[in-house]
């Protein structure tokens, strides 16, 4: 079975002779035909902060989890082979031909002729996830620090949630660009000026109600923390790079504000629901696939995505 490793940072191989896994009862074997490289998996690529300390290689398909594909195996009732489905490798070894899934991480896909945009409900999800936490955002404005992919998805859900300003705030222009046709009701390029001197004036000095963190950098995560309102609330979405970092205390602390976060491995739950809202037409992210390569391409994906080259967004693999 042909797998990719990542046999160092920034050095990707393709495995021919990886063994096939075996589905266990109550899972299926799924063949990927589409594998998405996630921002998640950029950290450990590039081996910087906390992922210094990875030991590598890696195993074999590790850490790919965005996977579109069909069943050839079947060991749970109901689920058959030939069905095209979303699926989440049970163990995040998605870079992979074969791999292992089930319920609810495992949801079948609407008969079309194109399955690849759905790859975008497994990000969704998490997205999803994380609202249930925040709770109503009715009328509210928020800002969404961060527009690749994820903040991009969190900056659509805000605004199709009923939020009255989304502003959508980046470091690249292509991208700062983005977040408008996804939704944002103002976009700041934060290498161009003060991103919290702009909310303040987008806001006539009322600041947010609620600041998204979709980064994962400290300097991220900082601006993030000066944007809300007194009593606002911060949501640190972004996977760290660092294990520990400074923190803008004092700014948290005079504004009484409220913190979440949420970890993107327990979206599982909301598969489905992510699902049926793209199958419904309730959100379109398919614009967030800006390319699609073949597997034999991987080095470049991933270079291409780490290094925000050729107007990259979500960068899908053709296994």
């Amino acid at each position: 079975m042909k797998a990719l490793q990542m046999l160092a940072p920034r050095k990707i191989a393709l495995l021919d002779n990886v063994p096939e896994p075996k589905p266990r009862d109550g899972e299926v074997l799924v063949r990927c035909q589409w594998v998405s490289i996630c921002g998640s998996n950029i950290h450990p690529y590039l081996g910087l902060g906390q992922w210094q300390e990875l030991e590598y290689p890696r195993p074999p398909g590790w850490d790919g989890h965005e996977c579109v594909g069909t069943i050839v195996e079947s060991r749970l009732a109901g689920w058959e082979p030939g069905a095209v489905v979303l699926a989440h490798p049970q163990d995040y070894a998605g870079f992979a031909v074969l791999i292992r899934a089930k319920p609810p991480g495992l949801v079948a896909l609407p008969q079309t002729a194109d399955p690849v945009p759905f790859i975008a409900a497994q990000p969704l999800a998490t997205v999803l996830r994380a609202m249930g936490r925040i709770g109503s955002v009715a009328n509210a404005r928020c800002a969404v620090v961060g527009q690749g992919p994820m903040g991009l998805t969190f900056t659509s859900v805000l605004r199709h949630a009923g939020a009255r300003q989304v502003i959508g705030i980046d470091l690249l222009d292509y991208r700062v660009e983005a977040a408008r046709r996804f939704g944002a009701t103002d976009a700041v390029n934060a290498s161009k000026e003060n991103p919290v001197e702009a909310v303040r004036r987008l806001t006539g000095g009322a600041m947010v109600d609620l600041s998204v963190e979709a980064v994962g950098f400290p300097e991220s995560l900082a601006t993030a923390v000066a944007l809300p309102r007194r009593y606002g609330k911060v949501y640190v979405f972004g996977v760290p790079r660092y294990a520990t970092q400074e923190f803008p205390i004092n700014t948290f602390f005079r504004g009484e504000m409220e913190m979440l976060a949420s970890v993107g491995a327990e979206c599982v739950h909301f598969f489905e629901a992510a699902v049926r809202m793209l199958a419904d037409g309730q959100l379109d992210l398919s614009s967030l696939i800006t390319h699609r390569l073949p597997w034999s391409d991987a080095q470049r994906a991933f270079d291409m995505y780490a290094d925000h080259a050729d107007g990259a967004l979500n960068v899908v693999l053709q296994v």
